[in-house]
């Protein structure tokens, strides 16, 4: 089995990082009638969703599908990671009720598969990871045939809060490793490269099917990418999303360079290549783009 990393030529790539959004990354404005249904039913129950707090480009198209990504443990984190729009602070509450609240909106949505996520919640003990399991069971218990992926922090990588929640058996475990080793005291500068592989591994050794994302555009080589890759296989991850960075307000980090599509696809490509079971690799490609089919 043979790599290629295709080389890229040096003149386009200058000239997408000096000029402004192309047009392969310009957004619709979220409309239409099930996208007000389903905006509704997360505001009834106060709930929040990732779609709308990182200003998501695909939630018109996954909301009128019928599908949202739902953050639980509220809407404050405690970090500050510099690409993401949730608001950064103390949380001062942990709202013991949510995990019903999100059952009762999937089972509103008539939702198929649910992806649940969270902000950090570092100032707890298990970084929130019992409200996860809870959320999982509540989901499961009032929507027996909704498969149900989460995508969790690293829990600073202690290996029981990751137990907690994979005793919930989610259908998918998921984690973002996000970017490249060399970039992560910027990208994520609480975070740790080895947390992510770890929990990623041991979540593999436990039978769970595993899935992780990375951004591009950030300021990352093409071996840089490749070398993430080949880590992410030798722990035996079964699904990688690869998308494009979008800075969400002038406070967060720059967009480096515009990745031209077809670089897109050659990342796909790629990863086929070295053994994962899906790469979902497009310029508006978030974690949950496609969730449903990816399962």
């Amino acid at each position: 089995m043979s790599f290629v990393i295709a080389e890229i030529d040096s003149e386009k790539i200058s000239e997408i990082k000096t000029s402004s959004r192309p047009n392969w990354l310009k957004a619709k404005i979220p409309s239409g009638e099930n996208y007000s249904f389903l905006k509704n039913v997360i505001e009834k129950n106060s709930l929040h969703t990732v779609c709308e707090e990182a200003r998501c480009p695909n939630i018109a198209e996954c909301w009128n599908a019928g599908t949202a990504t739902f953050m639980i443990l509220g809407d404050v984190c405690t970090r500050s990671c510099g690409f993401c729009n949730v608001k950064t602070g103390m949380p001062t509450e942990l709202d013991v009720d949510e995990p019903k609240r999100v059952a009762k909106a999937i089972h509103m949505m008539k939702i198929k598969h649910a992806v649940i996520t969270s902000v950090n919640r570092d100032e707890l003990y298990d970084g929130g990871s019992m409200i996860f399991a809870e959320t999982i069971r509540e989901v499961r218990n009032q929507n027996p045939n909704t498969t149900i992926e989460v995508l969790i922090p690293d829990f600073k990588g202690e290996e029981f809060a990751l137990n907690n929640v994979l005793d919930a058996f989610p259908d998918i475990l998921n984690h973002n490793v996000e970017t490249v080793p060399r970039l992560y005291k910027k990208v994520r500068p609480q975070g740790k490269y080895n947390w992510t592989i770890q929990l990623l591994q041991r979540a593999k050794q436990k039978g769970f099917k595993t899935k992780t994302g990375m951004m591009l555009g950030l300021g990352e080589k093409e071996n840089e990418i490749f070398e993430v890759m080949k880590d992410l296989r030798k722990v035996d991850c079964d699904i990688l999303t690869l998308g494009q960075y979008l800075q969400p307000t002038k406070n967060h980090l720059p967009v480096e360079r515009y990745v031209i599509p077809d670089e897109f696809i050659k990342w796909k490509k790629i990863g086929t290549e070295l053994g994962f079971k899906h790469v979902e690799s497009s310029p508006f490609t978030r974690s949950s783009y496609h969730a449903e089919k990816q399962l």
